[in-house]
């Protein structure tokens, strides 16, 4: 599989054999924080020159589109599904957490499509972060209509109660505030407008920074992402064998899904290939903790652990190719 052969997946890989060896490899919290933000700053640079070149085209604005649905029906309909067979709570925390997107993996589908040289459109970083928020807000509006009546009524006039013993009710505007003004989101956002305002001389100026140095931040963040995700996989210890098998299952669906919508909607194999990768990663960061305060009833072994340590090897490892190779093999 060509995917193996690319230096930074094969970083990740030698970070999740050193995790899972137990060896004392470890990339710094503050380091890990750098690269993470150096990656969506390049990212939305390498987007806004791009849509400086393109400008807003129809097909930037169907995919947007597109990608505001996928947000929204692939929450709904997996906690509907869930909650079949988990409790209602941990029904709505999963839901959330494969309803929201993985940045990195998004990143490194970026790198794998420009290393097949398959054109994109750099409005899909717009449509990344436009998919972050809505499965946190459906999720805390599902497990607030499983709470107490009290605590439903508490949460009249656009609040959304915590439950029981969790301090002061969290407010709907609250919610909305921290998913927009997120330091990571915002920065994507703003270096996609700088990028945009700056075209050509900007890009030419910061290639350096976002174009030679991009790979070999990339390779080094995997591999401490393959540090993280072998840790974590202690967390699914005893979990249902089901669970395990959705954690896989559940990303092919959405991929899918994404690729259905993207072939109606006459969408080109790149961007396609980009809205199935994000329909089918799940989040790690932003909706894990949000989750914690949000909807303290849930288990977070359960959706950090299976976003983490299942889909997320599987995506950077197995999905990516996979989802690319259908894209162009349908759409090309």
């Amino acid at each position: 599989m060509p995917n193996l052969l690319d230096p930074a997946i094969l970083f990740f890989v030698f970070g999740v054999l050193a995790g899972t060896v137990k060896s004392n490899l470890e990339i710094p919290p503050q380091i890990s924080r750098f690269l993470s933000l150096y990656l969506l700053m390049a990212l939305g640079l390498k987007g806004g020159f791009s849509l400086a070149t393109s400008g807003l085209t129809a097909e930037v604005a169907t995919t947007l589109g597109l990608a505001v649905l996928l947000a929204v029906v692939v929450p709904a309909i997996s906690y509907q599904l869930l909650k079949r067979r988990l409790g209602g709570f941990d029904a709505a925390a999963i839901a959330a957490t494969y309803g929201s997107v993985s940045a990195v993996t998004f990143i490194a589908t970026v790198q794998y499509l420009e290393n097949q040289g398959t054109a994109f459109g750099g409005h899909m970083a717009a449509a990344m972060a436009l998919m972050e928020s809505p499965a946190i807000i459906m999720a805390v509006l599902f497990a607030n209509s499983l709470r107490q009546p009290a605590a439903v009524g508490a949460a009249g006039g656009g609040t959304l109660a915590l439950g029981a013993g969790t301090g002061a009710p969290l407010r709907l505007g609250k919610i909305l505030h921290e998913s927009f003004t997120d330091g990571a989101q915002l920065l994507l956002l703003g270096a996609m407008v700088i990028g945009m305002v700056t075209g050509e001389a900007g890009e030419a100026v910061m290639a350096p920074f976002s174009t030679d140095l991009f790979k070999g931040m990339l390779a080094f963040f995997l591999l401490d992402m393959g540090l993280l995700a072998a840790r974590n996989l202690g967390e699914l210890k005893g979990k249902p064998l089901w669970l395990l098998a959705y954690a896989v299952l559940a990303p092919l669906a959405h991929a899918t899904l994404a690729l259905g919508l993207a072939a109606a909607a006459g969408v080109g194999a790149g961007n396609a290939a980009l809205l199935m990768v994000l329909a089918a990663s799940a989040s790690y960061i932003a909706v894990p903790a949000v989750l914690r305060h949000a909807i303290p009833e849930a288990q977070p072994a359960l959706y950090f652990g299976l976003s983490l340590g299942v889909t997320f090897p599987f995506n950077i490892v197995v999905g990516i190719p996979l989802y690319v190779g259908l894209a162009e093999r349908i759409l090309g």
